[in-house]
Parts: C-alpha cells; sequence; structure tokens
C-alpha cells in the first residue's frame, strides 16, 4: 500500500451536536474550526463518519477532520480515514482536551497512552497502536468535588472563554508548525502555558 508523506491528517476531538457546541470536551472541533478558518476552508462533507475538510498549506495536503461519532467512538472515524486516505501514523495529529493540564497549556507528543480520555482509548485500540502523534490542550480541573465527567460537558466560563481565542491560534501554529517542521520542532516551540 503506497502512503503519502505530504498528506496530513489532523482530527480534533468532541462531541456533535448543538448541545456540546461550546462545551470543554469539544476544544478540538473548535481548534480544527480555527484551523480551517486560517486556511479559508468549510467543513462540507461527510466521510469515513466525519465531517472533512481538505486545503493546502506550504505544499502539503491537509485533511481536517471531526469525527461525528461521539467521543468514545473516535477511532471508528479516525482509523477509517487513516486507512482511506493511506497516511501514515507519522502524519496524523489528534488534537483533545485534557483536564490534567491547566487551561492555556499546550502539549504535544510523538505517541503515548491514552491518560483515561476515552477518545483517545478508541483511536488506540482502533489503532492498535499508540504510536501516532497528539496535541493535548488543557483545560484545567474541575473546581471543589466536582467530577471530571460532568465538568467537560459543561461550558467554558466567561472568562475562559476570553482567553480561548489566544489558546485556539496558539493550537492552530502548534498544529502547522508539525505539518512543515516536525514534531521535535513543534514541541520545542509549543510545550509550554500561554502567557
Amino acid at each position: 500500500m503506497e502512503q503519502n508523506t505530504s498528506q496530513f491528517i489532523i482530527a480534533g476531538l468532541g462531541n456533535p451536536g448543538r448541545e456540546f457546541r461550546e462545551t470543554r470536551h469539544n476544544i478540538g472541533f473548535m481548534l480544527v474550526n480555527r484551523l480551517a478558518e486560517r486556511l479559508g476552508i468549510e467543513f462540507s462533507r461527510m466521510e469515513s463518519k466525519s465531517l472533512v475538510t481538505k486545503g493546502d498549506y506550504r505544499g502539503f495536503r491537509l485533511i481536517l477532520a471531526k469525527p461525528m461519532t461521539y467521543m468514545n467512538l473516535s477511532g471508528q472515524a479516525v482509523s477509517s480515514l487513516v486507512r482511506f486516505y493511506k497516511v501514515t501514523l507519522e502524519n496524523l495529529l489528534v488534537i483533545y482536551d485534557d483536564v490534567d493540564l491547566p487551561l492555556g497549556t499546550l502539549r504535544l507528543r510523538p505517541d503515548g497512552g491514552a491518560g483515561g480520555h476515552k477518545g483517545m482509548q478508541s483511536i488506540i485500540q482502533q489503532l492498535g497502536t499508540p504510536d501516532f502523534p497528539r496535541l493535548r490542550l488543557g483545560i484545567g480541573r474541575p473546581p471543589g468535588k466536582r467530577s471530571a465527567a460532568s465538568y467537560v460537558l459543561k461550558d467554558f466560563s466567561t472568562d475562559e472563554n476570553e482567553f480561548l481565542p489566544v489558546i485556539l491560534d496558539q493550537g492552530v501554529d502548534a498544529a502547522l508548525t508539525f505539518v512543515t517542521d516536525g514534531i521535535d520542532i513543534a514541541m520545542n516551540n509549543y510545550n509550554s502555558s500561554i502567557e
């Protein structure tokens, strides 16, 4: 099977449906939406259980995807796209929320476990390996004794929403640096908190 090394899949994780649109769990969707805006493209078609759009950036073909399977079954969509487009796993970037990182913190990694994230568990299971790049976006821990499961399905607060565009722009920059310069340079440049 011939693989296309100039083609990348950038998959942002979230849940479909209006009620989830602004929730913390959907920051992956928000980031790929922001990336699509930056590239001047729009999500307009369904492919492999995902809303998909395609664009070019500095000679690379980008396939942006938002799995429509609900978070816990994200692997069905992502693995199907990887097979269909014959993309190497090094050219797959999965973007998702992380409660263990403070809001405004970005973490790129070339591989790793799911860290309790159900969407990532599903992708690792469906791909049969944890060896693919990911960008975790910190959303912070719930205050008090609130459960993380209910916290991630709540909307960002007014204060957090003011900060969100900065976080998303930084995440877009990180994703595009990953495409053009590779994971190591992207990690060196973006694995920190936004001041």
